[in-house]
């Protein structure tokens, strides 16, 4: 679900000091493009799975990364996205991020 080196390898990159700050960049805007999915028409949708696509595989978010990666092919084609399964998995990777990177973001 949560490729937990390369969050570790972006930490190392950005410096523990600055990596609060991008994960909660991170997290207030792949949240607002997740909170879209619903709502989105097939042309919004694609832009906002392409985008938290690569926003989510930067922080190491793989699953959502991948079913994003699936949701943007289908939006492509005309097909309806499985934007449930995506909630669902950016709800619990969220959750596991939050719990194990809590004391690293100041929280």
């Amino acid at each position: 679900m949560i490729d937990w080196s390369r969050i570790e390898e972006l930490r190392e990159e950005v410096g523990p000091e600055d990596f609060p700050e991008v994960a909660e960049l991170f997290l207030e805007e792949a949240g607002a493009a997740v909170a879209r999915l619903s709502g989105a028409g097939t042309g919004q949708l694609g832009e906002d799975l392409h985008f938290l696509k690569g926003a989510a595989l930067n922080l190491g978010f793989a699953r959502v990364g991948e079913l994003c990666a699936n949701g943007e092919e289908r939006a492509r084609a005309g097909l309806p996205a499985e934007t449930g399964a995506i909630l669902a998995a950016w709800s619990e990777s969220r959750a596991a991020f939050l719990a194990r990177m809590a004391p690293a973001m100041g929280r």
